[in-house]
């Protein structure tokens, strides 16, 4: 059997899958690193830690799976954008990383506007001088750090640092490259009118490749690193964005996803160009070639929830220790004891300045309304209700561009209840749960076997409520935890794994854009009989 290997490369760590021809998991493995933040607004991180993370994590899932590594036909890398990565003429690293969330460049992002001109830069680009792409980085560095800038030969995306460690080639592809801020987007190739105007010396940037194209293959001191055979091709990969387009099947027109990862993200395929004269959301070329993507941003979405949690969820953090199960678990829960609309508590989510739709590196973060009839519960709940309201503003946006949203898949941390159904409430459209957010939810969560909890809920969804019930998702909820219980699934060892999945049915999978979705499944997540699986 042919296998295929994917490594995606986040801000928190480096995650690694192996995947069969029928795109089932055989093995993963994620290993994670640290974010520097030497000062307010500044974020770093050592490229050597992906590097090391991805060979280590291509490594533990080769071993742990097994296979031949010459039976791995191929390797593609997502990842992180815009963080800057220069290497000297011998590849070797100048200095950290500035990432995606860093926020110190904006003097150099006026003299961008000033260089290039706003509206042409728009033009150009699709996007207005932004303190978290990475033309603004290569210019701090400049500014500030001339021996550092005059020794660089190599500029890189985080991706294609692990990239060219895998294969000696220096390499990008376009989905990556529209978030430099160097990209002729609507033309899918540098622009030399923005270099020259930025004296930026185009040798120094990488050959762009689509996204399907292969960029290199494992030379031999990587094959040793790793455990893969000399060899293997590698394709160019996406942004971590554009990668999770295509997972979720968000490939034409009227299809678009929301998540929720440090970042929260509003994300719309487009087959024509469209470009915000404003600026106020990103126009990317997208993975599927000739073809492009529309996304708003919130920069401080997962990571207003993360703070939250380490701040004021200390005993959620405990019990959840003790229960086996993720915090994020519970303070949905804890969510769930506070009215809609937080007893009108609001909150902004600006923590690390904020994109879409203000634009502003300058903007900090607030509870609005706080009294002392507020709960911690209100809090929480404020917190989840404040990120989807800053999300809904990308929606708002895409609609005056004519972009079309026909539903809403809800990824990452957008999967969870609380904010999966006020995203569906709030952007006026059913929000979907992915796939693959459940069954690692479940997985992790309850230890159960997922294939069987889908298996069971999907039953749930065939075997009660009419057509016209189901359209009004109304499930009968009592009766279908009597048939969970009873007959093949309610046997012995079963039980566990029927209480999963009569909680997953109450906790709200029951939406009627669930039961069109059932016909979208891929086979790899079929059971043996052909059995319906719930993406």
């Amino acid at each position: 059997m042919n296998y295929l290997l994917g490594v995606d490369l986040g801000t928190s760590g480096t995650k690694t899958v192996l995947f069969d021809e029928g795109g089932n998991v055989i093995a993963s493995k994620t290993i994670e690193y640290p974010l520097y933040q030497e000062k307010n607004g500044w974020a770093e991180q050592e490229p050597l830690d992906w590097w090391n993370a991805a060979a280590d994590t291509i490594h533990a899932v080769i071993t742990e799976s097994g296979v031949d590594n010459k039976d791995i036909k191929g390797l593609g890398i997502s990842g992180q954008m815009h963080g800057l990565v220069m290497l000297d003429k011998d590849g070797n690293v100048l200095r950290r990383s500035i990432i995606w969330c860093d926020q110190r460049t904006a003097k150099e992002c006026e003299e961008i506007t000033a260089r290039v001109g706003a509206e042409r830069l728009i033009e150009i680009t699709a996007n207005p001088a932004l303190t978290g792409f990475t033309a603004s980085k290569i210019l701090w560095v400049r500014n500030n750090q001339p021996e550092i800038y005059a020794k660089c030969a190599h500029i890189l995306l985080p991706k294609d640092y692990v990239r060219y460690m895998l294969t000696g080639d220096f390499a990008t592809e376009v989905s990556d490259a529209s978030g430099m801020q160097l990209l002729d987007v609507p033309n899918r190739c540098w622009s030399d009118e923005v270099l020259e105007k930025l004296d930026i010396d185009k040798a120094l940037l990488p050959k762009v490749y689509e996204s399907p194209e292969v960029t290199g293959v494992i030379s031999e001191e990587a094959a040793k690193r790793t455990g893969l055979a000399a060899g293997t091709i590698v394709v160019g990969g996406a942004g971590d964005n554009a990668a999770a387009a295509v997972g979720t099947g968000v490939v034409e027109d009227g299809k678009a996803f929301t998540t929720i990862g440090t970042s929260g993200v509003v994300f719309a395929h487009t087959d024509n160009i469209s470009i915000d004269p404003k600026g106020r959301v990103h126009t990317f070329c997208c993975a599927v070639p000739g073809a492009w993507h529309v996304m708003g941003v919130t920069q401080g979405a997962g990571l207003s929830l993360k703070w939250f949690r380490d701040n004021f969820c200390g005993a959620e953090k405990e019990t959840a220790a003790g229960m086996g199960v993720d915090p994020y678990y519970l303070m949905d829960q804890q969510a769930a004891r506070s009215p809609i609309g937080c007893n009108r508590l609001l909150y902004l989510p600006y923590l690390m300045g904020e994109r879409t739709p203000h634009l502003d590196p300058d903007c900090r973060g607030a509870f609005i309304g706080l009294s002392a009839m507020h709960t911690k519960y209100d809090m929480l709940r404020a917190v989840m209700e404040g990120v989807t309201y800053s999300q809904r503003d990308s929606v708002e946006v895409l609609k005056t561009m004519g972009v079309s949203i026909d539903g809403m898949l809800a990824c990452g941390g957008g999967g969870v209840p609380v904010v999966r159904d006020s995203h569906g409430d709030y952007y006026g459209v059913d929000a979907v749960i992915d796939k693959d957010f459940a069954s690692a939810c479940l997985a992790e969560a309850v230890g159960a076997d997922y294939l069987f909890i889908l298996t069971a809920v999907d039953h749930v969804c065939l075997n009660f409520g009419t057509p016209e019930q189901r359209e009004l998702d109304e499930l009968h909820v009592d009766e279908a935890e009597t048939y969970l219980r009873a007959g093949q699934f309610g046997a012995g060892s079963m039980q566990p794994k029927v209480a999963a999945a009569v909680q997953f049915v109450r906790s709200g999978w029951r939406r009627r854009a669930v039961i069109a979705s059932l016909e979208q499944a891929p086979a790899a997540m079929r059971g043996e009989s052909g059995t319906r699986i719930v993406p």
